[in-house]
């Protein structure tokens, strides 16, 4: 392929909640080629001239927008891209960022190894200040991926050739933003805010990098354009401790996002040195009596599983839009939230979310990865804790569900130690350690129905009035107690004119039957005076999978406002 098109895709600010003003977008056009026996390393592509193809930069080769759309396996994958820098980059750090990469990778800069990083959804940084030059430099990467092995997980990402049932299209290497950030010799490099409504303020912790000098950490926040708080703290080591109080208290809330405007300063003796611009949602949640509530209220959650595929450009979206537009499509349909399904999504779709008041559950991909041994724990741990570190500060996310449909086979410590670090990180939302099935230590027990009668459906649940437990016949016989109170997927009515696709049970012979059967089963759980949440599959659907309310390019399937009127009903706990 030529890249013909000037245009940057996917030119947004790639991390909208730790804003800064010099920054250059790498996206676009890059060198590229398939390295199938893996030998690039040995015949040091990284210190090449140039290699054999072109593709569009953030967009997987396997993709329609990358211009390769090569589908079959590919052991790996190199990069190459030359760039030079702004002249107003002329003092400070130059930092590259990554916004994920498919699965093992390396970095060189100039023919020189800046670092390496694994896992295919989670974000990594290098500080290549040392390795650059005047003029032109290049910047090489090498991914390595096989979701095969059993060894990385790979979410919704099909380990045959062809994609089938609910497996899909894979990704391999770059699939988010690239881009390089010029910041101080010293200056803001992560923070974590900890919201309290109660007490009408934001607890935050502030680290820094490069060259340490001391200082203070300054922090203002806004509503509406006006001054509703500030604070200030000296630099304790790398970290900054504050707390925030707010003159105006202002909750975020489904459906009601309020946010604050924040604004970051490290300064040395009245002197700006780095600054960054953020924003804050004030709300808490809590579990009680089996109901989430959010601000001290119960609120039913109506969510919906989203896998986070693009026919076009498989995990990436084409654009910023098309991630505000799901949400949007979600929420005219009735729904409160999300279920982010078998995928880390990208910051800005949880921008959206925080934008929107949209609720959302953050998951990771662990479909793919045996963790029938320890061995799953080495691999999925770090990855999870950077997704945790990242995604700490949306209001958005109102629950942590690191696992789903894990099975008997699997070793239970992993899943406690994971369940028990993610506790030990974020101790302000709750977690369920796998969804659907095989508990071993869940803050909220759920689980997965795709019973296609609504009477069976009804009945099933009926023992939890009674405050009994329940044993799923339909799961093998498993046991759930008298907590079950979350039905994480249910429905995946499939639905197609062409009647053709995959989808589960029984399809329905008409539209109106479909209607019928969706309303049924999802008052059947709203009716429920036990049930707190349920997660309908899905939004729409996924190349041969055709049980979304939407097709996969995003048209709708049946009237909107049917769906509507029958998910915006009040649920029993809502009374």
């Amino acid at each position: 392929m030529s890249c013909k098109s000037h245009d940057v895709p996917r030119p947004e600010y790639p991390r909208p909640n730790m804003v800064r003003d010099k920054w250059l977008n790498l996206n676009g056009c890059w060198e590229f080629e398939i390295d199938h026996g893996r030998s690039g390393k040995a015949r040091k592509l990284f210190e090449a001239e140039g290699l054999n193809g072109k593709i569009i930069v953030p967009f997987c080769p396997e993709s329609k927008l990358s211009g390769v759309e090569y589908k079959d396996f590919m052991a790996a994958v190199w990069y190459r891209k030359e760039f030079t820098l702004p002249d107003d980059w002329n003092s400070g750090r130059v930092l590259i960022h990554f916004g994920a990469v498919d699965y093992d990778s390396e970095v060189w800069v100039n023919g020189q190894s800046v670092g390496t990083h694994r896992g295919g959804y989670t974000p990594f940084t290098f500080d290549i200040t040392d390795f650059l030059k005047k003029g032109i430099n290049v910047v090489t990467v090498y991914a390595e991926d096989d979701v095969r092995s059993g060894l990385q997980p790979g979410g919704k990402q099909c380990p045959d050739y062809y994609s089938r049932g609910c497996h899909y299209t894979r990704t391999t290497g770059i699939w988010q933003t690239v881009w390089l950030e010029n910041v101080p010799d010293s200056y803001i490099s992560s923070f974590r805010m900890i919201p309290d409504p109660d007490n009408g303020c934001i607890h935050m912790e502030v680290r820094f990098g490069g060259r340490l000098i001391g200082g203070e950490l300054a922090v203002k926040a806004f509503f509406d354009g006006k001054e509703t708080g500030r604070g200030m703290a000296r630099i304790s080591g790398d970290a900054a401790r504050l707390r925030l109080d707010l003159s105006e208290v202002h909750l975020w809330e489904p459906g009601n996002p309020q946010l604050y405007d924040l604004e970051l300063t490290l300064q040395k003796e009245g002197q700006c040195i780095d600054r960054i611009s953020s924003y804050a949602g004030l709300r808490s949640i809590t579990v009680e009596d089996n109901k989430i509530l959010i601000n001290g209220k119960p609120v039913f959650q109506r969510l919906v599983l989203d896998q986070g595929f693009y026919p076009d450009g498989i995990y990436t979206a084409p654009t910023d839009e098309d991630l505000k537009r799901d949400i949007e499509i979600s929420m005219g349909l009735g729904f409160n939230g999300a279920r982010l399904h078998q995928k880390i999504f990208e910051p800005r779709f949880l921008y959206w979310a925080d934008k929107l008041g949209y609720l959302v559950w953050g998951e990771h991909a662990s479909w793919g990865l045996d963790i029938s041994g320890p061995e799953g724990l080495e691999r999925f741990l770090p990855e999870w804790l950077e997704a945790l570190e990242r995604d700490f500060n949306h209001p958005s996310i109102v629950g942590w569900c690191p696992f789903n449909e894990t099975s008997r086979s699997q070793d239970e410590e992993v899943l406690r130690t994971v369940y028990r670090v993610t506790k030990m990180v974020d101790s302000t939302r709750p977690v369920i350690d796998t969804s659907g099935y095989i508990h071993v230590v869940t803050d909220i027990e759920d689980i997965h129905d795709y019973e296609q009668n609504p009477e069976i459906f009804k009945q099933r649940y009926e023992p939890l009035k009674e405050g009994k437990g329940i044993v799923a016949d339909h799961l093998g016989g498993l046991k759930y107690s008298k907590n079950l109170c979350f039905v994480s997927e249910y429905g995946g009515i499939w639905w197609s004119p062409k009647r053709e696709g995959w989808g589960y049970g029984a399809r329905p012979q008409s539209e109106e039957e479909f209607i019928q059967r969706y309303k049924a089963l999802t008052e059947a759980l709203l009716n429920h005076p036990k049930m707190c949440a349920f997660c309908y599959t899905q939004l729409y659907d996924v190349e041969q999978e055709v049980n979304g309310l939407y097709t996969y390019d995003r048209k709708p399937k049946f009237d909107p406002g049917v769906i509507k009127a029958i998910n915006t009903q009040k649920a029993a706990i809502e009374e």
